[in-house]
C-alpha cells in the first residue's frame, strides 16, 4: 500500500522582516499564497526510512535524513511511539532552492501522507503543530489557499482571496541558500532601525478582492535588496518580465526565482514565451493562484 499527496509551491506577496531576534530568526509579516506548481510525495511501508527523487534537479535534493520530508516522518512516528519505516518518493516540480518552499512542500506532503498511510487521523492542530517544528514556511504548505504568517512565519491566519491570479515564475540557474540571504540582508541593515513587519492593508484588500493591478501596486519582498546583492543578474531577469508585460515582478522569497504577476492566462503565456526567448533564466513557468494545500490524491 501506498499514499500519494499532492503539495504546492508558494509565493509570498509580502514579505515584511523584522531584526534579527536573538535566538536568530527573524519577526516576519509574510503573506503567502500558493501557486499551481506542484511536488507529489508518495510514502509506501519499507523496512527502513529511505528517500528517491525524481524531476528536474532531483540531483540537487538531500536524501538523507536532512530532508525535511524524512524529519516529518520521523516527528510523527515518534509522537505515536513507532518506527518511521518507510519509502518516501519524492517527485519533484517544484524549483529547488528556489524561494518557492519546495523542500517545505515535500515536508507537509510526507507529514499528511505517514499519517494516512499509518491509518493515525491526527488532528489538523497536530499536523500544524509538527509542520512548526519542522520549520518556519512548512505550515502554509499543508494549509495552501492564501495566509498571512507572523512570528517566524509559522503562525497563520488565513487570508479569503477573491479570484484568480495568473503569474510566471522565471527559474534561475541554481539556488540561493535561505539563511545567506537572511544574513546579507542583516548585514544591509546593520546601520538601520529596522521597523516592526505589518500586513499591507492595500494588499491583504487586493487578495480579498481579486484585483490584479491593485495586487501588483502592493506587492513587496524585504529581502529582495539581499538576494540581489547575491545574485546581481536576477535584475535583468525581472527587467526582462516587465518589459514583457507583467503587472509587476518580485523576487519569490529568499530567491532566486523571480515571479511575474499578469493581466490574465494569455497574458502569462505570453510573459513566460519572452523570459524564456531573453535568456535571463532558465525556464519560465506559467501558473495560476490560489491552489490547495497539501491533498491526499
Amino acid at each position: 500500500m501506498s499514499v500519494t499527496v499532492r503539495v504546492p509551491a508558494k509565493v509570498n506577496v509580502q514579505l515584511a522582516v523584522g531584526g534579527a531576534r536573538p535566538d536568530g530568526f527573524h519577526d516576519l509579516a509574510n503573506v503567502f499564497l500558493a501557486v499551481g506548481l506542484y511536488d507529489e510525495v508518495t510514502v509506501s511501508a519499507a523496512p527502513s526510512l529511505t528517500v528517491t527523487c525524481s524531476g528536474p534537479d532531483a540531483a540537487q535534493v538531500p536524501l538523507d535524513r536532512t530532508n525535511l520530508a524524512a524529519r516529518a516522518a520521523e516527528l510523527l512516528a515518534a509522537r505515536h511511539g513507532l518506527s518511521p519505516d518507510v519509502h518516501i518518493h519524492i517527485d519533484k516540480d517544484i524549483p529547488v532552492a528556489g524561494g518557492m518552499a519546495g523542500g517545505s512542500a515535500d515536508g507537509a506532503g510526507a507529514l499528511l501522507a505517514c499519517d494516512a498511510l499509518w491509518g493515525l487521523g491526527s488532528s489538523r492542530a497536530e499536523l500544524l503543530s509538527i509542520c512548526a517544528e519542522l520549520g518556519s514556511d512548512v505550515p502554509f504548505s499543508l494549509v495552501g489557499g492564501a495566509a498571512l504568517g507572523t512570528g517566524r512565519g509559522e503562525r497563520l491566519t488565513e487570508l479569503a482571496v477573491g479570484g484568480d491570479f495568473h503569474w510566471v515564475f522565471a527559474v534561475a540557474d541554481g539556488g540561493l541558500s535561505t539563511p545567506a540571504v537572511y544574513g546579507e540582508f542583516d548585514r544591509l541593515n546593520a546601520s538601520v532601525a529596522v521597523p516592526a513587519p505589518t500586513a499591507s492593508p492595500a494588499l491583504l484588500e487586493a487578495l480579498r478582492t481579486g484585483e490584479a493591478t491593485a495586487l501588483a501596486g502592493a506587492l513587496a519582498n524585504d529581502l529582495q535588496p539581499a538576494a540581489l546583492s547575491l545574485r546581481p543578474s536576477l535584475s535583468a531577469t525581472l527587467a526582462a518580465g516587465m518589459s514583457a508585460g507583467a503587472l509587476a515582478g518580485i523576487v519569490s522569497g529568499s530567491g532566486p526565482t523571480t515571479a511575474f504577476l499578469a493581466k490574465d492566462a494569455d497574458g502569462a503565456a505570453s510573459i513566460a514565451e519572452s523570459l524564456t526567448a531573453s535568456g535571463t533564466c532558465r525556464a519560465a513557468r506559467p501558473t495560476s493562484s490560489p491552489a490547495r494545500g497539501a491533498t491526499v490524491l
